[in-house]
């Protein structure tokens, strides 16, 4: 049981904020440190998977390259025929262009901005040609890299999928396709709530509580061993279980992870195949993408359909640049339109502004696991913890794709120095 809290704990420290400084990103790069090098590496530059330390800064910065070194992973295969090949043409003077921060800090460049962000990856699409891209730290091309809730978009995108293809009614209750879920806060949840997370629950993820529910279901997806002292859920489907409501369903948009991973137990109660699988079989190997990537799963296999994906940087630029044209990619059409249509048309505003994003998200929404910003462009995006995300401006026809390990878990940290930055970079493209 010890170790488990201390996990929790190292975890506890990684989400949180105490006002600390931190190395720059020059500083706390992996090869710079040290980590895992020599045979064996010195124990003072050893990253350790037992006690949580491994997601944490500066260790960070290794481990979200090396996932399946620390935790138990799951395959999402890539195409093993009829791989995709992006054909390339920079441009030049990216590196130069130069925006306001969101905190009216002064002007700063494009390239400043990658390490003030602590980038471990960039790529940008143009009209589906690679203009730029830029390999940071621990990341290499052909090498993968923790999503984090980016992995949600991908549930949300098969979910929606599957409505459109009349799998799923997104007016029908999550009971009704998984009953195990009858007695608790999802029972009477739609699908349709479920996915635009406007459900009513107790749960909390404020990582800065140690009382926060986000510690039980993670404890309950920590596949290291139970002790024999530990009586909660042994596994996400049991912790699901015991999720009870609180208000509302359908009034005001929660973030919460849970949502995510309970339509991936109603995706794959449906079609009877894991996340991993089903989107290895309608997706990944569709796009041609060359590198597989994988989930990590708890102690009973089920895959982290809320955080647990780990990929290549151009294939995710692959998905991207699918969804921007309409779901047609590598010669076919990989996602119905309507599936994208929907997407685009976003969430509900209002509910979107009763949340704790409402201010710094203003005129934002949320449809199907993605983030709708509602600007003048039309952008729309994949975020995930530590600054990564996939951002779609269909307006200038660009795609674009960052992974990066940020000391804090919190988006609400780097989105001064980045949504700003996204927009000044898609007005450069338009303008060449």
């Amino acid at each position: 049981m010890k170790q488990l809290i201390r996990l929790l704990i190292l975890l506890f420290l990684s989400y949180s904020s105490f006002g600390q400084e931190y190395l720059d990103a020059e500083k706390s790069d992996p090869n710079t440190m040290g980590w895992m090098q020599e045979f064996p590496p010195p124990k003072d530059r050893t990253v350790v998977a037992a006690d949580g330390s491994f997601f944490v800064f500066p260790a960070l910065r290794y481990s979200v390259c090396h996932m399946r070194q620390f935790l138990p992973t799951t395959e999402v295969e890539a195409s093993r025929g009829k791989r995709y090949t992006f054909k390339e043409k920079p441009i030049k003077g990216i590196d130069t262009v130069t925006f306001t921060p969101l905190n009216g800090s002064g002007k700063m460049t494009w390239k400043e901005s990658l390490g003030k962000n602590y980038t471990d990856g960039m790529l940008i699409l143009h009209k589906g040609k690679i203009v730029y891209e830029r390999y940071f730290g621990e990341l290499k091309p052909g090498g993968v890299h923790a999503a984090m809730s980016v992995s949600k978009t991908f549930t949300g995108t098969l979910g929606a999928m599957l409505i459109a293809e009349g799998v799923l009614d997104e007016n029908k209750n999550a009971a009704s396709y998984v009953p195990e879920l009858e007695g608790s806060a999802f029972g009477d949840a739609t699908i349709r709530e479920i996915l635009d997370m406007t459900t009513g629950l107790k749960y909390s993820e404020d990582y800065s509580d140690p009382k926060a529910e986000i510690w039980a279901f993670s404890a309950a997806g920590n596949p290291l061993p139970k002790p024999k002292s530990y009586k909660g859920a042994t596994n996400y489907y049991e912790y699901l279980q015991t999720v009870q409501k609180e208000g509302k369903h359908g009034e005001e948009f929660g973030y919460k992870t849970i949502n995510t991973d309970v339509m991936g137990w109603i995706i794959s109660r449906v079609t009877g195949e894991s996340i991993p699988e089903l989107l290895s079989k309608k997706i990944w190997k569709p796009l041609g993408t060359h590198v597989d990537g994988y989930f990590q799963v708890d102690g009973a296999g089920i895959a982290f359909a809320g955080g647990g994906f780990s990929a290549n940087m151009r294939d995710m630029a692959m998905f991207g640049e699918m969804i921007r044209n309409q779901g047609y990619f590598n010669k076919q059409q990989v996602l119905p339109a309507s599936v994208i249509k929907d997407i685009m048309s976003g969430g509900d505003k209002g509910a979107f502004a009763k949340s704790v994003y409402g201010e710094s998200l203003k005129n934002w929404s949320y449809r199907n696991m993605w983030w709708i910003t509602n600007n003048e462009h039309g952008a729309f995006a994949a975020r995930g913890v530590y600054g990564q995300t996939i951002y779609i401006d269909p307006k200038a026809e660009m795609v674009l794709v960052r992974f990066a390990s940020y000391p804090e878990a919190k988006n609400a940290k780097i989105d001064p120095t980045s949504l700003p930055a996204y927009h000044a970079v898609a007005k450069y493209l338009m303008s060449k």
